[in-house]
């Protein structure tokens, strides 16, 4: 297990689409420790393998110190209800730096495990918002997207001028 580099933004990989994994191997299994200990470390309560440089559909989410350790590998949402929350959400590759977005409350996904063995799963509340953030992420979608242009533009620049301290 390794603690990997994370990108920071605005590194234009975060920007692209990760592929689907088709290989469930032992390398794949430690891909996802890594995560996982890079995650700890960050500290955040999600990651994918984009924020590492790694094109590849996998996140890893860990709600708490004590939560069950969730690998999702290819994740796709099926389906999202109508009804909306508000959760203030960040990425450990803007650490520091959060915003309340709007997300569907509860979402049907599917995807595969560590194995290959595919899984389809209905999930609301917190982890929902964590899933649908992570799946974005995979997609190419930075969670800044996600916010109104005002909002955006001055996460933007407080990031902007933070990191050139």
């Amino acid at each position: 297990m390794t603690i990997r580099p994370i990108l920071r933004y605005p590194d234009a990989r975060l920007s692209q689409p990760c592929h689907p994994v088709e290989t469930f191997d032992a390398a794949l299994a430690s891909l996802c420790d890594d995560l996982l200990q890079t995650m700890r470390a960050a500290p955040g309560v999600g990651i994918t393998a984009a924020h590492i440089g790694e094109p590849s559909r996998i996140s890893v989410i860990q709600l708490s110190a004590d939560a069950p350790v969730l690998v999702h590998i290819n994740p796709q949402i099926l389906s999202a209800s109508q009804e909306r929350q508000r959760h203030t959400e960040g990425s450990v590759s803007m650490p520091g730096f959060t915003e309340e977005v709007e997300r569907p409350l509860a979402i049907r996904f599917r995807y595969q495990d560590i194995t290959g063995h595919p899984h389809e799963a209905e999930v609301d509340g917190f982890l929902a918002t964590c899933i649908q953030h992570e799946i974005d992420q995979l997609d190419g979608i930075f969670w800044l997207k996600r916010l109104s242009r005002l909002k955006r533009d001055r996460l933007v620049r407080k990031w902007e001028k933070h990191s050139s301290l």
